[in-house]
């Protein structure tokens, strides 16, 4: 009985092991850019993820708006404002949030209607605004186009008088049945390499570091830069 146990446990790994990499591969098939991913997920009803919502909504945010307490940040910019409900945690004097799909424009508006101190602008109607702090909150792993994500980068640190935090990964890695949306950088190194008149001030460790659990679990890490007097 045993082995006849241990005989269907491995045929069924090994049916769910196909059928995932039949799901990913279509996937993968099915993606054209990641705007028009983010666009089609916020359409469809789909939200920014399980970074924005619940304990890593409520971790991001004490570490943020403690930072903006302490060094008197009075405005704010973010690229990548998703569907606004990591906003929800936040307390920040003036805000201009930027993000490259319309549908998340709209549902953050609708959203923060009644508030004055928050305006949101989709990512091409950018006109060299700058504020004292520039986020950016689990995107870099989402920009998979090497233009994309060097155009992103450049803009994140030219919004910006004092300083910009990125919450991200910072590793080249690809994982199990990873999504199409996703790619993996050591953004740290281009910095280095592209950036100038910036330090890294600080790195603050995830309160749920990555144990291969989804959603319970994270691989994003706070990297604090600050621009050199």
């Amino acid at each position: 009985m045993k082995t006849v146990s241990s005989l269907k446990l491995r045929l069924q790994k090994i049916y769910w092991s196909y059928h995932s990499r039949k799901k990913y591969a279509a996937r993968q098939a099915a993606f054209h850019d990641s705007g028009s991913y983010w666009e089609q997920r916020y359409r469809e009803g789909g939200n920014s993820g399980s970074g924005s919502y619940g304990k890593f909504s409520i971790f991001k945010a004490e570490v943020i708006n403690l930072f903006v307490r302490e060094n008197k940040v009075k405005t704010v910019i973010e690229l990548g404002c998703g569907d606004g409900n990591q906003l929800l945690e936040m307390a920040y004097p003036a805000y201009i949030g930027f993000d490259v799909s319309r549908q998340a424009i709209t549902l953050c508006r609708d959203m923060f209607k009644k508030d004055k101190t928050k305006t949101f602008n989709t990512i091409d109607e950018y006109n060299n605004e700058t504020a004292d702090l520039s986020l950016s909150l689990d995107v870099i792993f989402h920009l998979v186009e090497d233009s994309v994500f060097e155009d992103y980068m450049n803009l994140l640190f030219k919004c910006s008088e004092r300083f910009v935090i990125i919450y991200s990964s910072n590793e080249y890695i690809t994982r199990v049945n990873q999504g199409c949306h996703v790619r993996h950088r050591k953004f740290t190194e281009w910095v280095n390499d592209n950036i100038e008149h910036w330090h890294l001030k600080t790195k603050i460790r995830n309160k749920y570091p990555y144990t291969g659990v989804a959603g319970d679990s994270s691989y994003a890490d706070f990297y604090i830069y600050e621009r050199r007097v």
